[in-house]
């Protein structure tokens, strides 16, 4: 797993020493809304996600990269590969931004780094993107970025207790440009 480095962003595999940071943007019901973890209560349960990121990397199953600002290497949130299925060539990307940084196009490009990477470096030919319908920030985000909205997937998965819908979006490498 290779270290991205963008314009303004640091993008980095996830270290055990992220997880105050990422603690902090994980706690903060802002954040977690629309993940499918409830907010952290505990530093600990940062260091455990962290460390099944590592686990599932290990296994080329998932890449989980921490993203930091290059100017002041402050952390600022993550965004990955959250399944990696390289029979099929295909990936599905999850980010999270800290609240703070919400509206500064830092996700934006931290996920056009990834994409790429995943089409260059891991030969995907498929990065598909999964957004509960309610994540207005996020579907704009993704439509922004150019993905096909290809449809709902209703009560796909289970959310906080609750059987949640998703928007299923995709870009194939066909469609790529870095524009």
């Amino acid at each position: 797993m290779s270290q991205i480095t963008t314009e303004r962003l640091l993008v980095r595999p996830m270290q055990l020493n992220d997880a105050p940071y990422l603690f902090e943007f994980w706690s903060d019901p802002m954040v977690s809304k629309h993940m499918n973890i409830d907010s952290f209560v505990d530093v600990s349960q940062a260091q455990q996600m962290i460390l099944l990121f590592e686990k599932l990397c290990t296994e080329n199953k998932a890449i989980r990269w921490t993203i930091l600002l290059r100017h002041s290497n402050e952390v600022i949130g993550s965004c990955g590969f959250n399944y990696l299925d390289f029979e099929n060539e295909r990936a599905e990307i999850g980010y999270d931004l800290g609240y703070p940084y919400w509206g500064n196009g830092y996700a934006s490009e931290a996920i056009k780094a990834i994409i790429s990477y995943g089409f260059d470096s891991l030969r995907l030919n498929r990065v598909e993107a999964k957004v509960e319908p309610e994540n207005l920030n996020s579907i704009r985000l993704i439509k922004k970025l150019r993905f096909v909205e290809e449809g709902k997937l209703r009560q796909y998965e289970k959310s906080k207790g609750e059987f949640v819908d998703l928007i299923m979006f995709s870009m194939l490498r066909t469609e790529w440009t870095e524009e």
